[in-house]
């Protein structure tokens, strides 16, 4: 089975049920993911050596009868199965993000049932989904229950509030419990006065520089912290 047919089949499990009976002659949502994809293979720029950057936001235009569709059915989660599509593919394909990946839904009169476009920006953030294993002294990989994330920025906050840059689903969490700040001399996790505390290799601490492979532990989460390769470990 080919990429294409792979990543056609990840987003397809949601045309299934409900939405294959919304959507009619109306668009779809794989031909919304296909295009996307797309969008991301012809706009790749190589920055450096091992280094391709994609568009990482995604405004997708539909005709008002398109978007009535998917409000009714969820944009929301139409949203975020689309963007773990698009993840996949970046992993895939070994691009790399400066941001979160976002795709929101727009409307406009000029476009008829079943046509939309599609507009691509590529927008730094403090955090961006890991698709390579590649990390660095300068942008660390952190991994909280499975999920990777490349820090792209100076400062990034973690917590269980929607403003935090990582949003942990975990009550013994704070709102904006840790911040990790990228250094010269090296990245340094910081309690931000959090209910539980911040504890590195199991100890409570209000600051620590951390150290490749280090464990950090805040509620119930652990976040796995490295700047080298696994196979340099």
């Amino acid at each position: 089975m080919g990429f294409l047919e792979k990543f056609e089949r990840s987003v397809e499990r949601v045309v299934n049920g409900a939405f294959s009976k919304a959507f009619r002659s109306e668009v779809k949502p794989v031909e919304i993911a296909s295009a996307i994809r797309k969008d991301m293979d012809d706009r790749a720029i190589a920055v450096a050596r091992g280094r391709t950057v994609v568009p990482n936001e995604f405004e997708v235009v539909l005709s008002a009868t398109d978007e009535d569709q998917i409000e009714q059915w969820g944009a929301e989660a139409l949203a975020a199965e689309i963007e773990a599509a698009a993840t996949a593919h970046a992993a895939q394909q070994a691009y790399n993000f400066v941001g979160p990946v976002h795709v929101t839904f727009t409307t406009s009169e000029e476009l008829t049932t079943g046509r939309f476009e599609i507009t691509a920006a590529t927008r730094r953030g403090n955090v961006a989904p890991a698709t390579t294993d590649t990390p660095s002294e300068q942008h660390p990989i952190i991994d909280i229950d499975g999920q990777r994330y490349l820090l792209t920025g100076t400062v990034t906050v973690i917590g269980r509030g929607s403003d935090a840059d990582v949003v942990v689903d975990d009550a013994g969490v704070s709102r904006k419990h840790l911040e990790l700040r990228v250094t010269p001399r090296g990245v340094v996790a910081r309690d931000l006065g959090s209910t539980n505390g911040l504890y590195v290799e199991g100890h409570k601490v209000e600051a620590a520089t951390l150290v490749d492979g280090n464990t950090l532990t805040i509620g119930r989460t652990r976040i796995l912290f490295w700047t080298r390769p696994d196979d340099e470990g």
